[in-house]
């Protein structure tokens, strides 16, 4: 007897940036960038699957047109992407993010993932206080202390993945998990199950793609000499985010 059926999963991409323009030229949007991800996790599941068979994707572009959210009942996921903006503003765009993010939550029913950003966005809904770290920017292929319950859900001992940001959650929202952290942000990553599931980090990038955004904020002034060479020695380390998206479709998954 064969395994139950179980339709794609809806997901919304919700994109709260645009990419640099080597990214944008190649993918189009950060739809695109998370697309190739997740065709990349369904690749290396065993045995491989079409990225069809378990996701249909959806972008949409909530920076720019407040009213492009899909009806939460017409899908079953979302994904907060990452940006260049500060998740503790009240910029309409984000306090709007944020209260789409918190009626998702409040469903019951419609998961949500978020990504560095998108990490910070769910934070702020699920309450916990977000802002700046002073202890400054983590960027690059960064290595993560993962907690017994990080370990279980990555299915590795450690972690490492890109980073670029100076923002973080300061504490764990109520009810959820510490997945992940690092001396420089110990909010690397959190969980509730079938509900939430978020990284600091950012699980679809490449080195070629830090590589523009370090030397792009280098020459704009926001990154000190230091801060961008320091980046630049771990933009080619090896990194695990095939298996954070692995981690993902689990999530989305489970039942």
């Amino acid at each position: 007897m064969g395994s139950e059926y179980i339709p794609p999963v809806r997901l919304a991409i919700l994109e709260a940036d645009t990419p640099v323009p080597g990214v944008k030229a190649k993918f189009g949007s950060y739809g695109g960038v998370f697309k190739q991800l997740f065709e990349q996790a369904c690749a290396s599941l065993n045995p491989p699957q079409p990225l069809s068979s378990l996701l249909e994707i959806s972008f949409y572009d909530v920076v720019n047109d407040l009213d492009s959210y899909p009806d939460p009942n017409t899908i079953d996921a979302i994904l907060i992407s990452g940006s260049k903006h500060s998740a503790y503003e009240d910029d309409e765009w984000i306090v709007r993010l944020v209260e789409y993010t918190q009626q998702c939550l409040e469903s019951g029913r419609v998961r949500v993932i978020g990504i560095c950003f998108g990490h910070q966005i769910v934070g702020r809904a699920m309450g916990a206080e977000v802002g700046k770290n002073v202890l400054g920017w983590e960027l690059s292929v960064t290595e993560h202390e993962l907690t017994n319950e990080g370990k279980k859900l990555f299915g590795v001992e450690k972690l490492a993945i890109h980073q670029m940001h100076r923002d973080i959650v300061f504490s764990l929202p109520p009810g959820s998990v510490q997945l992940a952290r690092t001396d420089v942000c110990p909010i690397q990553a959190m969980y509730v199950p079938k509900r939430v599931i978020t990284v600091q980090g950012h699980p679809e990038f490449t080195g070629d793609m830090v590589r523009e955004i370090l030397e792009m904020r280098r020459y704009g002034g926001i990154l000190t000499e230091e801060a961008f060479e320091d980046g630049m020695r771990r933009v080619n380390n090896k990194h695990d985010g095939v298996a954070v998206a692995r981690t993902f479709l689990r999530f989305l998954r489970e039942f």
